[in-house]
């Protein structure tokens, strides 16, 4: 027998030695501030966990199989007024009183009638606030969020950093050794994971900082991730990485998932937020990635305008040149993929099985919906735009499932090594 025969006999045998791929998928779901008042204040006020009841049956509605469940302080509560933001922050979570075992049984509840899981729990705020009081009072809630994570089973709380204005950014990752770290420790001690959404965070205050969440690109992720490991936390900080934000700062997902996978960091994803982005090409012509800076009627005499509503235009930083879409639209412009102008989803998710190790079957895949036009909170105005963009990140998941399913069996079957190609790999 000549040796070309030897070796294919031998290959052959290896691949029938091959088990057999069966592609996996992620956990899709949906962050509840997708629909601020899905329940009416009138009647989620007076009975707290009547709006996550409401969304869990909103969710299996819109053919969810999970929520991450937002809270935040509530607005008689919040040092920030509604009307200052361009997306206030749901508080589906009622945390104005403890939440005690009942109240999660009540949820629990909910959630077996419905067939829907939980994520996290999320609370998107500023964890680093120049105000000493301000902070306390964030940081008080975030505990309570934490108890609530640990009431409902989960294993992840989400949100953000954030940025301490007085200071320059050098100045804040040393704030956030002394400041951040005991909310890391408060997450470890309950055997919870900080998962950070990446958003730079432009318009958050009427300042001139593009950057208000230092926890915005690869390059902080290990800064901040050095830090919580030399404080015995590393394990506990983790981004949950959404690639809009990735378009608004130039960036595209395979980029980044090579550079975290290049430098060793590629464990710091923990979960994905999906919303999508498109640059205004016009609007960068005129204002360049830095936003528009000047006249955005966010200031008057030189502080912030007293009328809240004129505030929210700060975020004319990020609109100008790069809004909000529905997953997947490029707002019908074809170019947009082939010019790095919107997210590539299938590549997203190629790239996120390819180069992250991750554990696909359970990542979670979360639809933060803040389709700029479709603002609309009526639930049954918004139900098949949000059902249409999961069932789209659901199609894309699975595309991407299979793909790398297919890679897997044809590279095995010519005796091609395939670790790390497409396969579902334990983090090391």
């Amino acid at each position: 027998m000549s040796r070309e025969l030897e070796t294919m006999d031998a290959r052959a045998g290896s691949a029938a030695r091959v088990k057999e791929f069966e592609p996996k998928f992620m956990k899709i779901g949906v962050l509840t501030a997708a629909l601020q008042e899905l329940t009416p204040r009138e009647i989620r006020d007076p009975d707290p966990d009547r709006a996550v009841e409401d969304w869990i049956e909103y969710a299996r509605a819109l053919g969810a199989d999970y929520i991450e469940l937002s809270s935040a302080l509530h607005p008689t509560e919040s040092d920030v007024p509604a009307e200052a933001m361009l997306d206030p922050v749901a508080n589906t979570l009622d945390l104005r009183g403890p939440f005690s075992p009942a109240r999660a049984d009540r949820v629990a509840a909910a959630m077996r009638k419905h067939r829907i899981g939980l994520s996290d729990v999320a609370y998107f705020d500023n964890m680093l606030h120049e105000d000493s009081k301000i902070r306390k009072k964030k940081h008080d809630f975030m505990l309570r969020v934490m108890d609530a994570a640990v009431m409902l089973g989960v294993n992840a709380v989400c949100g953000f950093v954030g940025r301490n204005q007085s200071l320059d950014m050098d100045q804040n990752l040393d704030d956030f050794r002394a400041s951040f770290i005991p909310l890391l420790r408060a997450a470890r001690d309950r055997g919870l994971v900080y998962r950070v959404e990446q958003c730079p965070m432009p318009g958050w205050t009427t300042g001139d900082n593009f950057h208000n969440n230092i926890g915005y690109t690869p390059g902080t992720w290990i800064a901040l991730h050095r830090i919580a490991e030399q404080a015995g936390v590393g394990d506990h900080f983790r981004i949950h990485y959404d690639p809009s934000h990735a378009i608004l700062m130039g960036q595209d997902t395979r980029s980044i998932f090579q550079y975290l996978k290049d430098t060793g960091y590629a464990f710091l994803i923990g979960g994905f937020h999906v919303k999508g982005q498109v640059v205004n090409s016009r609007g960068v012509a005129a204002w360049g990635y830095g936003g528009q800076t000047i006249q955005r009627g966010d200031r008057k005499e030189g502080r912030p305008a007293a009328n809240p509503a004129d505030q929210a235009n700060a975020w004319l930083k990020q609109v100008v040149l790069c809004e909000h879409e529905l997953p997947g639209t490029a707002r019908h412009d074809p170019l947009g993929y082939l010019q790095n102008r919107t997210v590539d989803w299938l590549d997203h998710q190629l790239a996120a099985r390819e180069l992250l190790g991750i554990k696909v079957d359970e990542t979670h895949l979360v639809v933060e919906h803040e389709y700029t036009p479709a603002r609309i909170q009526d639930k049954a105005r918004l139900l098949p735009i949000l059902k249409g963009s999961i069932a789209f990140v659901r199609a894309i998941d699975r595309a991407a499932g299979c793909m790398c399913a297919l890679q897997h069996e044809v590279l095995a079957a010519q005796g091609i090594p395939v670790q790390g190609v497409g396969r579902e790999a334990s983090r090391s």
